[in-house]
């Protein structure tokens, strides 16, 4: 039921090549879980970042998990309880905005691969230690953004990042072009007005024009 930190992070780096983008997404409602899904998985972004910001998150992370071509992952990982709820809830992968001792140990044990969140250089290479290194870079425009992203790269060109926070179609290419970005994350592929009208096929559209970004 274990998984090391390097197998870890190879299945993390497998879910990032799906596609340039995974959605981050915000659920209220678990009754939209499985058509927003359907939605963004038709529009070639399976793998999907269910954040554990909502009393519905958990719920949402069962539906998503029936959907079938998706990949569900939890994020906002902060706890060893958030683990074991993401787990239960049927979770494929997590997703944090930081890394602690803990926070690994809990993911290595339940057998989560993990995407852990760094900003530095020393973060990155603490992780990379200990055996990840398919990283979040997180807050990224925050962070310096893409040049920040590239700057890190140069020294420490074996770690490959996704990074989340304040990416969008603006800038995601940019980040994408770099060599050490494998995908980007954002919300802007399922906004919150779309998901309360019910508006799947104008997510869908959201998600194909997203696959479409390359650097």
């Amino acid at each position: 039921m274990s998984i090391s930190p390097k197998a870890a992070s190879a299945r993390t780096r497998e879910i990032c090549q799906m596609a340039p983008i995974v959605p981050v997404l915000v659920v209220h409602d678990a009754a939209h879980a499985r058509p927003l899904a359907e939605a963004l998985v038709a529009g070639g972004l399976p793998a999907l970042e269910v954040t554990l910001r909502t009393p519905a998150a958990l719920d949402v992370i069962r539906e998503m998990a029936k959907v079938p071509g998706g990949v569900v992952g939890a994020g906002t990982l902060v706890t060893p309880d958030d683990v074991a709820a993401a787990v239960e809830a049927g979770a494929q992968f997590g997703v944090s905005p930081g890394a602690t001792d803990q926070l690994l140990d809990a993911c290595e044990a339940a057998g989560l691969p993990m995407l852990p969140g760094a900003a530095t250089a020393s973060e990155a290479m603490r992780l990379l230690e200990r055996g990840y290194d398919m990283l979040k870079f997180f807050p990224a425009e925050a962070s310096g953004g893409a040049p920040a992203l590239k700057a890190i790269g140069a020294p420490l060109p074996q770690i490959s990042f996704c990074p989340t926070g304040g990416v969008s179609p603006g800038n995601a290419s940019t980040y994408l072009s770099l060599p050490n970005v494998v995908c980007a994350g954002g919300s802007w592929v399922a906004p919150a007005d779309l998901i309360e009208a019910g508006d799947w096929a104008g997510i869908t559209e959201l998600a194909r024009a997203a696959r479409q970004l390359a650097g």
